[in-house]
């Protein structure tokens, strides 16, 4: 029984610490135990032991979920930093081993995300452990937060900044252009504001880089009106490269990417936008610490710059080609 000396001078067996913390930040008993890898009731003796010892509930029962008192909140940072130190500690001994592990880490990206950064990041992954598995959760921001809390996911890749304190590694920083089809009028000069304007564009529902362009008009005193929504960015190219009459802003690497395959024109934009810094984002939880280290490390060495492979997206080949075999 390994025992962890707690501030006060009292000692408390580690395993009651480690319950206490996978609760902080699952806010649910399955979900501790399938973490520590023990039964529910295992979980729930332990809270108990927590509790007669620290003489508080520490957690109360809100819906399905296990909301912490304000003393569970006020020792949990330390509990989980000693925690995380106490495993790097171990992990020095028991080192995590890439070649041999069959881990499984969760990254949240976008759908731009998940094609122009993915393949490097999951070959610069299995390059080093063949055995470990990636799987993308698709980004949503609003739960974001809560994911890197709880430990849901491992890392994110995003552009937007999130509430809340984690720890974070810029990428890159993106600008943006006009991208439009070839035979758009606004292909055959540089785009003005007034033409800029007065333009039919298309936009992405989900594109989070559209708050930042809608703050930008608004400095100008303008604003833009959608002449067609889309729900998936790879539905752009093919779309703005049949229609002369549409354009769309996006960032620079996709935009290069792209018109490498499709019959597209960028422009610089007649105005200023502030580039996006594209962040990889990791989670706060203790477990596994030293799987995790070895992760982000390995993923900002691989993205770190990363133009990002856009032109996968790309355009079908001409009528009559016959495939390579």
């Amino acid at each position: 029984m390994l025992i962890f000396i707690m501030p006060t001078g009292h000692s408390m067996d580690l395993n009651l610490v480690r319950t206490f913390v996978a609760v902080h930040e699952t806010r649910n008993l399955t979900l501790a135990a399938a973490r520590l890898y023990v039964s529910q009731p295992a979980v729930s003796q332990a809270l108990a032991k927590l509790r007669r010892a620290l003489g508080d509930p520490l957690f109360e029962r809100t819906g399905r979920t296990m909301e912490p008192t304000p003393l569970a909140r006020s020792v949990y940072p330390g509990f989980r930093d000693s925690l995380v130190a106490i495993d790097r500690a171990l992990d020095a001994v028991h080192t995590f081993d890439p070649r041999t592990s069959d881990h499984r880490f969760r990254v949240a990206m976008s759908e731009l995300g998940e094609i122009g950064y993915f393949p490097a990041l999951f070959s610069a992954v299995r390059t080093e452990a063949p055995g470990v598995s990636v799987d993308v959760v698709p980004l949503d921001l609003d739960r974001l937060p809560g994911w890197l809390g709880r430990g849901t996911v491992d890392l994110a890749v995003t552009s937007l900044p999130l509430t809340g304190s984690f720890e974070h590694e810029v990428l890159k920083s993106e600008g943006y252009v006009a991208l439009m089809g070839h035979g758009h009028p606004l292909a055959r000069h540089d785009v003005g504001l007034s033409g800029y304007l007065q333009a039919h564009y298309a936009v992405v529902s989900g594109d989070s880089g559209r708050p930042t362009l809608e703050a930008a008009l608004r400095r100008l005193g303008a604003a833009i009106t959608p002449a067609v929504t889309v729900n998936h960015f790879a539905s752009l190219p093919p779309l703005l490269a049949t229609r002369d009459d549409l354009i769309a802003t996006v960032p620079v690497s996709i935009a290069t990417g792209w018109a490498a395959s499709w019959p597209l024109t960028l422009r610089e934009l007649p105005f200023e936008l502030v580039g996006a810094e594209v962040s990889l984002l990791r989670r706060t939880t203790a477990q596994h610490a030293a799987a995790l280290d070895w992760f982000h490390r390995t993923v900002l060495r691989a993205l770190r710059g990363e133009p990002g492979e856009f032109s996968a997206i790309g355009a079908p080949p001409p009528p009559g080609t016959v495939p390579r075999s």
